[in-house]
């Protein structure tokens, strides 16, 4: 059980009217928004600072930057959610799901400019700061604004993983699961690929 109850319905009016157009009609809202919502003041400020609309990145470098800040702050959760409902429009590949969370920042499975961007979260996560190195290939790759964008989501999603693992969230049904550090490497059995993860039809923006 989460340390605190999600929200049931029926939800304040302004909570039901956000959680209707994030989420398909008839599709139960995800247990993390039902547990913000317990507190329309931070549910609000949080949606309010979401960064899954049309912005400097492509959805792709969007996504390897939040599944690999989500990943490595150990947030099950949220990296679960995004790989079920984002790998596949991305076209991240189940050797590229693995090494997200397990692969080190300058992977072959990458291009130079989404190794730049892992390890921009590396440096973040591990030096709350970006070393010479990673500044000068991010500047290689990508603008002014790009690079905010960039540095503002791994922000929000410590955040977001900050509220799942502190709140103990359950696990969604069909969110991906961790990949053992077997499974980023090649072995006879998998052929060095992960399951390809459970999607379902609904996309919020989580």
């Amino acid at each position: 059980m989460p340390r605190i109850a999600p929200a049931e319905m029926p939800y304040p009016p302004r909570i039901a009217a956000e959680l209707a157009r994030i989420m398909p009609s008839g599709v139960e809202p995800l247990i993390l928004f039902r547990t913000l919502a317990k507190s329309q003041r931070i549910f609000e400020k949080m949606f309010a600072g979401g960064l899954l609309d049309k912005g400097a990145l492509s959805l792709r470098q969007r996504e390897i930057v939040i599944d690999r800040t989500t990943a490595r702050l150990g947030c099950e959760y949220e990296w679960g959610v995004h790989i079920a409902f984002f790998a596949e429009r991305v076209t991240m590949d189940a050797e590229q799901i693995s090494a997200v969370v397990h692969g080190p920042a300058d992977g072959p499975c990458w291009t130079k400019n989404e190794q730049a961007l892992l390890a921009t979260v590396d440096d973040l996560v591990d030096r709350r700061t970006l070393s010479d190195v990673t500044w000068a290939a991010l500047r290689q790759h990508f603008d002014d604004a790009q690079i905010l964008e960039i540095i503002a989501l791994v922000g929000y999603y410590h955040t977001i993983s900050f509220f799942c693992r502190g709140l103990d969230l359950p696990l969604e049904s069909y969110g991906a699961r961790f990949p053992s550090a077997r499974e980023s490497g090649r072995h006879p059995e998998s052929g060095g690929r992960t399951p390809a993860p459970r999607r379902p039809n609904p996309r919020p923006s989580a």
